[in-house]
């Protein structure tokens, strides 16, 4: 098979939905949940009960550092009142959604357990940057935590539909550093991994303002939409300040005092900014 074979069949295949993997039922159930009745929030605390493995992340996550909260909690009952519901319900959702991939075996130049941990940590590294916004222009804490959770699903779909693409890809990524990597998949793959996130977050339905999170949270994609996500731009600054952390991306480079005022960030604080997001990387990587 030639190799622009072996492109249009991948192809076919990510534009298949049944190909995709299926968003799993309890993410569904969680991203359909009312939280404005006692009996949906109760609904909540079930649904997550029901999975050891949501359950066990939510309670690591809210004793770790990142949370800051006043005491160690054991429940999940216990974390949703100190954490809110609506953050926890935002988490519950992400880590469902990925729960199937991580399970994934890991190949030769790319494990997804790399990539969760990565995506854990630039989630709370957004929330990090979007504290110094202004409070009018900042998105809401649950929604800039989901999509950074999910910014680079489409990894986990190229390596569930494709395992032996997606490890040579990544292999390829690591050896050529100084080359996009935009450039890398599209010679390789015909299309990159915004592209197969974006085509993932459709056939979930997610909501538009994450589905333009995983299509756009590179610089060129940043481009394709004028540069008015707001979501987008805090994933490119978190990948900027933390390149290449637990996966390689080639995501380094200068942050213009452009970037941060297109968020209503003071440049002056971007020194701050930095250290707040190297300790983040640290404790996550406690956590992870």
């Amino acid at each position: 098979m030639t190799h622009n074979e072996k492109q249009q069949r991948l192809r076919r295949s990510l534009e298949n939905i049944n190909s995709l993997p299926a968003m799993p039922a309890t993410a569904q159930k969680l991203l359909a949940l009312p939280l404005d009745t006692d009996a949906g929030e109760a609904q909540l605390i079930r649904l997550i009960g029901q999975d050891p493995q949501i359950s066990a992340r939510i309670v690591g996550l809210a004793n770790s550092p990142m949370m800051g909260l006043a005491r160690k909690v054991n429940l999940v009952n216990e974390a949703a009142m100190l954490l809110g519901m609506s953050k926890v319900k935002s988490v519950a959702i992400g880590i469902a959604s990925m729960s199937n991939f991580v399970k994934l075996l890991p190949g030769q130049s790319f494990n997804p357990q790399d990539l969760w941990l990565h995506s854990m940590t630039i989630a709370i590294a957004m929330g990090n940057i979007a504290k110094n916004m202004p409070v009018a222009q900042r998105p809401d804490e649950d929604t800039i935590f989901l999509s950074g959770l999910l910014h680079d699903i489409g990894f986990m779909a190229l390596h569930h539909v494709d395992s032996a693409a997606s490890n040579d890809l990544h292999l390829e990524i690591q050896q050529q550093a100084e080359r996009p990597i935009q450039e890398i998949e599209m010679e390789m793959l015909g299309i990159t991994h915004c592209q197969i996130g974006a085509l993932l977050g459709q056939s979930w339905h997610l909501p538009p303002e994450i589905l333009a999170v995983l299509a756009h949270h590179h610089p060129s994609g940043m481009d394709q939409v004028a540069g008015t996500n707001t979501l987008a731009r805090l994933v490119v600054l978190a990948e900027k300040l933390l390149a290449d952390f637990s996966i390689v991306e080639h995501t380094g480079g200068v942050i213009t005092e452009q970037e941060w005022q297109a968020l209503g960030i003071d440049p002056g604080k971007a020194d701050d900014i930095q250290l707040s997001v190297n300790e983040v990387a640290v404790q996550t990587s406690q956590l992870g």
